[in-house]
Order: C-alpha cells, then sequence, then structure tokens
C-alpha cells in the first residue's frame, strides 16, 4: 500500500509535511506518523499505547485528545516541519499551545492544519489505514515475546531473561513542569498496576535565594534515585533491567544515581530515539538492533509507552497549574468552585467564554459576576 501511494503520490511542490493517523479500540490506541520530505514519504512511525484503567469506565480518550499527546510525545526530541496535518481540528486553545511550542522548536513558523480534501487528505487518510492495520498487529492475540526476550539476554549478558523491565522519561514543555514516568513490562506485557508518575523537584541555588530549573540529565538523576531508595526500603520488587529514555548522558545520570543507593549492579541501558542505538554502561558506540527486529520493538514500545505516560501526566498538571493560577485570583473562586468550573467547562477558555447564565447556574449569581469582571467580558 505504501509503495503503491509513492508512486502515485510523489508531489514535490507539496513540501515538507508530517500527517498524523489515529487507530483507538478497547485494547488501546496506534498514533501513526507519516514524514513527507521534498514530496516524498521520508518515513513512518508508530507510537502505540495499551488500553489505560480508566478507559472503559470513561469511553477512552478522545481522538483530539490522542492527536494532542501524540504530537508531544513524536516532537519531544525530533525537529517538526513546516505543517503538521491531524485528522481532525484540534480546540483553538490546544492548536494554539503546540503551535507555540513546535513554532520554538523549529526556530520558524509551524502550522497544524486537518485538510479536508486533496493530496494533504490523501495522505492524512493513509496515515489513518496504516494506523487501523498497526492496531491489528499490535493487539492480536500471540506474539510471544520470548524470542525478543532472549535477544536481549544474549546482546547484555543478563544472567537471565530481563522478565521485569523498568523503563524511565522525562517530560517538559517550554522548561515549566518537569515531569517523570516509570513504565513497567513483565514478561513482555505491560504492567499498568506498577506505573509510577514523579514531579521533578527544583534544587535551590547555594545561597538559597532561588531554584534551579533542572535539566534532562538531572532530572533523570534525580528520579532514579528516588525510585530505588522507595524499592530498597519496600524490599523491591528490583528490575531485571533498567530502560532509560535518551543516550550516553541520560545513562550516566541513572547510573549515578544507582551507585548512590549501592545498586549499580543492576543492568541499565539507554534507548536514543533517532537513530534507535541501544548505549550500555561498557561500550563507548551505541549497538544498533536490525529495524524489523523484535527486541527492538519490545525497547521501542516500553520507551514510548514511558514518553506517553510522562507526556500525558505533564500535559493534566498543566492544565490544572494555568487553571488554577488564573482561577485564584478571583475573589470568591475557592476550591469548590474552580473545580465546579473545571468540570464544567473544561479551560479557562472556556470559563472566559461562557455566558453570565451558564456561570450562574455552575457557581451562583455573586461569584458569576465576579468572573466576568475578571476577564472583562
Amino acid at each position: 500500500m505504501l509503495a503503491e501511494w509513492r508512486n502515485k503520490m510523489e508531489a514535490p511542490s507539496i513540501g515538507d509535511r508530517d500527517a498524523i493517523g489515529v487507530k483507538a479500540g478497547p485494547a488501546g490506541a496506534v498514533v501513526e506518523v507519516f514524514q513527507m520530505r521534498r514530496g516524498r514519504i521520508a518515513d513512518r512511525v508508530e507510537l502505540v499505547t495499551e488500553r489505560e484503567p480508566q478507559w472503559l469506565e470513561a469511553g477512552g480518550p478522545s481522538e483530539a485528545e490522542l492527536v494532542a499527546i501524540g504530537l508531544q510525545q513524536f516532537y519531544a526530541d525530533r525537529q517538526p516541519p513546516s505543517e503538521v496535518h491531524t485528522p481532525i481540528d484540534l480546540p483553538a486553545e490546544e492548536r494554539e499551545a503546540l503551535e507555540t511550542w513546535l513554532s520554538a522548536r523549529a526556530d520558524r513558523r509551524v502550522r497544524i492544519v486537518a485538510p479536508k480534501r486533496g493530496d494533504r487528505r490523501g495522505l492524512l487518510d493513509l496515515a489513518t489505514r496504516n494506523a487501523a492495520i498497526a492496531y491489528q498487529s499490535h493487539f492480536a492475540d500471540g506474539a510471544p515475546a520470548y524470542d525478543a526476550l532472549e535477544t536481549l539476554r544474549a546482546l547484555l549478558a543478563l544472567p537471565a531473561l530481563p522478565r521485569r523491565i523498568e523503563c524511565f522519561d522525562i517530560s517538559t514543555l517550554q522548561g515549566a513542569e518537569t515531569v517523570a514516568s516509570m513504565v513497567v513490562m513483565v514478561d513482555g506485557r505491560l504492567r499498568k498496576s506498577d506505573y509510577r508518575k514523579y514531579r521533578v523537584r527544583q534544587e535551590s541555588s547555594k545561597d538559597k535565594s532561588t531554584d534551579r530549573v533542572l535539566d534532562d540529565f538531572a532530572s533523570m538523576h534525580q528520579v532514579v534515585l528516588r525510585r530505588y531508595q522507595r524499592a530498597l526500603e519496600q524490599g523491591g520488587p528490583f528490575p531485571d533491567l533498567i530502560v532509560i529514555d535518551g543516550g550516553k548522558g541520560q545513562l550516566s545520570a541513572a547510573y549515578a544515581a544507582l551507585r548512590e543507593v549501592g545498586l549499580d549492579r543492576l543492568v541499565a541501558i539507554g534507548l536514543a530515539k533517532e537513530e534507535e542505538l541501544i548505549f550500555t554502561r561498557d561500550r563507548v558506540e551505541g549497538v544498533a538492533l536490525p529495524r524489523e527486529s523484535a527486541a527492538l520493538r519490545l525497547l521501542q514500545r516500553i520507551r514510548d509507552e514511558a514518553h506517553r505516560f510522562a507526556v500525558t501526566f505533564h500535559r493534566q498538571s498543566r492544565t490544572k497549574r494555568d487553571f488554577s493560577s488564573v482561577l485564584d485570583e478571583i475573589d470568591g473562586i475557592g476550591l469548590r468552585r474552580r473545580k465546579q468550573l473545571l468540570e464544567v467547562f473544561g479551560s479557562v477558555a472556556g470559563v472566559r467564554r461562557a455566558s453570565r447564565d451558564d456561570l450562574t447556574r455552575v457557581v451562583g449569581r455573586r461569584a458569576a459576576d465576579a468572573v466576568i469582571r475578571h476577564f472583562g467580558t
């Protein structure tokens, strides 16, 4: 299918763009990214997540939420093109925030658009079809992980199969609300109950006058240290393999933390996203597995899941922070009313757009008047 489309749709005049396809179902979701450069499809990347426990109760994340999370996850360490095409229109506030972030990363204007027809829509439809195929491939019954785990055992000279793998990722957006995630895979299957999320604590400067924002290396050191200090206090469990999202620098930071707690006998590797190289403590150069390797796909899956989990937590933290910081300034809006406004209107923009009657029904006339005065509407 990809080859046929490439032959039909090569179009240098269209330029550089990425197209995002999404397929969600009861087992999880797949975000498929097609990258077009100089009118040709240059690469195709899949981001896969299994079902969250709350999906069945809440009906799962919306397509817009999956697209937004996928965009932040995909471009965290990739250069965006001038246009990113999505299958649906994102909410204006979300789209503007993401465009600002992407533009800063690219050092030029980046637009997020949802084409409705023509060649641009054709690439989106192709990405969507491939997301559906990938969904069936990833979530079909079967697919034992033994071969992948055995390959990793031999490659890393482990004493036994890496049955329990723990993976760490750091997420930040424009230097704010740095968070981290740890996800766990046991016998090749993700174990949601063992996931952990962390807010990275800022460190005080030497004169105690200001807080120092930590870079990715220091953040990774802090989170790995916290995780395994707690594991020692609780008597485990300890992983057979630790996967760090990043290269030599992040891996060195993780090992420094493990040494502090006397656990540097544990085996950790770094997985660098762009080249998909595996970094170890003992090798200067990274190791490249074949792209079709089941072991590489297993590592990519847990790494991408850690990134998605961190990005989702970061997005939730940022939303709560932004919402609280604005509404806290309004007289008469306390914790209870702030929660009511969030549940009903969903965002600061939603509160700002709400009519006086709608606000009154939620928080009463006096508080509604205070909100109207604050926003000047």
